[in-house]
Formats: structure tokens, C-alpha cells, sequence
């Protein structure tokens, strides 16, 4: 079986988000892809089989399976249009979060999420212990986010690990309005054995959301500023739904030694 090393959010190798994906006839056992996930130690592993109604696609950390996770999806429209169906423009995946749609725009690729509600949080002494810093505004909806008062704040920033833990929310992501671009955030996942996410696609969603309330545009350009860092163009849609795009780049192609 061919594993596929893709470089989402990025048109540079060793940069944006890495992910693994892996085309395969059958599903393994769970317990099978999740030790895959853990060996490869990236911050998702993709697995997709297709099936009869078209592609399935399920998500792996090194620590557990998720619902939604946006630079996987990305990597894995660009194995399938590029080495499975080559010429093909549209994709759709079916999920846990339901059909995901990928659509090729030049040289990006668009992926069609949906929204979510977000309500406003009071700011509590457990996210600044967490952070360093003290947010200003916290917003929850899938995820928490913690608003900062300058994207200096969110570059510098070294939160601990282990209060993050103790705080609402799986991913913890720290924003704040950038001055080249209309917002720069950083993704803190420790509930799901993940330090630091280097571009996080599915955090990206409600990051735009509120963002695109804050500033009255529908259209958001966001970097994550991570160490690796990566871009995305993001969109909210008439039909509540947002369209989270990027660029990828394909770095290995590795057989698998083992049986799954």
C-alpha cells in the first residue's frame, strides 16, 4: 500500500501542514490505522476507501480518531485528483462531519465545510495561565478561541501544555488582527496529543467566522503562524457553510512494509 506525504497550505515543501494519506482497497481495523497514525506521528494521518456512493474518509491523530480536520482533507483531494482521477476538478468525500466537497481553482483547493454557532465566553485566569497572556475576548464553538489585543502577542507566545489541558475546548487557538493579512492565529491540541497544529484548516472555520463579523467582510486571507507556517483563503458562504482554501505540495511516496 502507497503512502503519500502531502504539504498542505502551502506551495513549498517542508512548510504548512504535513499530513499522510493513504488510498487503500478495504478498510483496516481501527486498531491498525490508529498504531499507522502513531508511527507516522504526524498531526493526522488520512485513510480513504472507495466505496460504492464514491470516496470515505476518516482522520487520524496519534492519539484518536476526529471529525473534522481541514489540512487532511486538502492532502487527500490532491492525491486522488492528481494520482487517482487526473483531470478531474471536484471531489467529494463522505465524513463523520458528512459529504465534504473539494474543488480545484487554479492552484488552489477549495474545500466546502460547515459552519458553526459560537457564542462569547467569559475570559477566565485558567486561559491566561495557559497562554502567558490574558485574551480579551474568548469565543467557543467546536473549538476555543482566545482573541488577543496584537498578532505580536500570538507570534511570541509559549503556552503550557499541561493547562491547556485544563481548559474548555479540544483545540485552543489564539488569534489576533495581523497587519499583511486579516488575521494570524496559532492551534494548541493537546487533547489530542498534538502540541501545536502548523496549519489547522477545521479551526479555520470558526476563526473565520469570527473575523468576518468583526471586520463586515466575508472574504478572510488568515495565516497560522506557526513555525512551519501556511496560508488560507477563506470564505463565508450565503448558505452558512465556509470554504476553507489552500495549496499543497507532494513530498514522499513511501510503500508500507507491513500488512494493516
Amino acid at each position: 500500500m502507497k503512502q503519500y506525504l502531502v504539504d498542505a497550505f502551502t506551495s513549498r515543501p517542508f512548510s504548512g501542514n504535513p499530513a499522510a494519506v493513504c488510498v487503500m482497497d478495504t478498510w483496516p481495523s481501527e486498531e491498525s490505522m490508529m498504531k499507522l497514525a502513531m508511527e507516522n506521528n504526524l498531526s493526522e494521518t488520512a485513510f480513504i476507501v472507495r466505496e460504492e456512493k464514491g470516496y470515505h474518509l476518516r482522520w487520524f491523530t496519534p492519539g484518536t480518531e476526529v471529525e473534522l480536520c481541514g489540512h487532511a482533507t486538502l492532502a487527500s483531494a490532491f492525491v486522488i485528483m492528481n494520482y487517482y482521477c487526473p483531470g478531474t476538478d471536484c471531489v467529494q468525500f463522505d465524513t463523520l462531519s458528512g459529504i465534504l466537497t473539494v474543488k480545484r481553482k487554479g492552484d488552489l483547493y477549495e474545500m466546502d465545510f460547515p459552519g458553526f454557532e459560537l457564542k462569547e465566553i467569559p475570559v477566565t485566569d485558567d486561559m491566561e495561565a495557559a497562554f502567558g497572556i490574558r485574551p480579551v475576548k474568548a469565543v467557543l464553538g467546536l473549538d476555543l478561541i482566545c482573541v488577543f489585543e496584537s498578532e505580536e502577542q500570538v507570534c511570541r507566545m509559549e503556552p503550557d501544555q499541561s493547562k491547556l489541558l485544563q481548559i474548555e475546548g479540544r483545540i485552543q487557538n489564539a488569534t489576533a488582527k495581523g497587519s499583511e493579512v486579516d488575521c494570524v492565529s496559532r492551534s494548541f491540541c493537546p487533547k489530542l496529543f498534538i502540541a501545536e497544529d502548523p496549519v489547522c484548516g477545521s479551526a479555520h472555520v470558526q476563526i473565520a467566522e469570527y473575523w468576518s463579523e468583526e471586520l463586515g467582510r466575508q472574504e478572510i486571507n488568515a495565516y497560522q503562524a506557526s513555525k512551519r507556517g501556511g496560508y488560507l483563503h477563506c470564505e463565508i458562504l450565503d448558505n452558512g457553510r465556509v470554504a476553507i482554501s489552500g495549496e499543497a505540495v507532494l513530498v514522499a511516496v513511501s510503500d508500507l512494509a507491513v500488512d494493516l
